[in-house]
């Protein structure tokens, strides 16, 4: 079976390992607000043994509405992350949108993200794949899961085999995003760790979304079987500044891993490769 590593700070990433969470508020409003997430989840995840990477956005730069909040900004948003992440000694992630911000965004962070809309911008890719650290990269709502690997390819053009695959829905019709569960095994057959997005999974294209259904498509996920779950989590998040209805509740959490870590015990037991 042909299962690639992936290596954040001291955690293993692969897709025949214990599912690693990606989570944190969608994106920074404040140190405050977002130490206290972080530290929160942490702790569920050191009680449940579950690896935990934060995950929050210094800039939503893909809103629907120009008036849309979109956060702290490039440089005091990583120096927010980067002094979190050896504050509270855990990984973090964050989303670039421009090559120019590579270079930057990857002094302060583990792991450097694709947006979905973005995934096939090739000098966007290239440029986070010669920062030499690992790249999560969306799979767009409008590309089938089988060309995922023309994405794969270029960042290994650049020598950088630290990629991850992440799966957040796909334009199906009906006005929703729905999650075609056959994507994960054959994004899984490229070797590298597949990650399943369950809070983007469940956003309204239009606007909104239905986070009560988001901790059924992680189960669902974890039960095929998938190296990380990403969920964006909130104390409060119907009053969040963005992606709200689609984030998962902070007093949920806890419950959610837990059944999670269950299924996912079970699961990797029969884990394998489609060729």
């Amino acid at each position: 079976m042909n299962f690639r590593t992936v290596d954040v700070a001291n955690i293993k990433i692969a897709n025949n390992r214990p599912f690693v969470f990606i989570g944190g508020p969608c994106v920074i409003e404040s140190y405050e607000k977002t130490y206290y997430i972080a530290e929160e989840i942490q702790k569920i995840c050191n009680t449940l043994k579950i690896d935990f990477i934060l995950k929050s956005s210094f800039d939503k730069a893909n809103r629907t509405n120009i008036k849309s909040e979109r956060g702290v900004g490039l440089q005091y948003g990583v120096e927010i992350l980067s002094e979190i992440s050896k504050k509270l000694s855990i990984p973090v992630l964050t989303d670039v949108h421009l090559p120019e911000q590579c270079d930057i965004v990857a002094k302060y962070v583990d792991v450097l993200q694709i947006p979905a809309f973005l995934c096939r911008q090739t000098d966007l890719l290239q440029a986070a794949a010669k920062t030499g650290k690992p790249i999560n990269i969306k799979k767009g709502q409008f590309v089938a899961p089988w060309d995922m690997k023309s994405v794969v390819a270029k960042i290994e053009a650049c020598d950088n085999c630290s990629i991850m695959l992440c799966d957040r829905g796909t334009c199906f019709g009906y006005n929703t995003l729905v999650s075609d569960f056959r994507g994960l095994p054959i994004m899984a057959s490229t070797g590298y760790p597949v990650i399943f997005d369950a809070t983007h999974s469940v956003q309204k294209p239009s606007a909104g979304g239905e986070r009560i259904f988001a901790p059924i498509l992680a189960r669902a996920a974890v039960a095929v079987g998938v190296a990380g779950v990403f969920m964006e989590v909130h104390d409060d998040p119907d009053n969040a500044p963005c992606d709200g209805p689609n984030m998962i509740r902070l007093c949920d959490l806890k419950q959610i891993l837990t059944e999670l870590k269950q299924i996912d015990n079970i699961s990797k037991q029969y884990i394998r490769t489609i060729e």
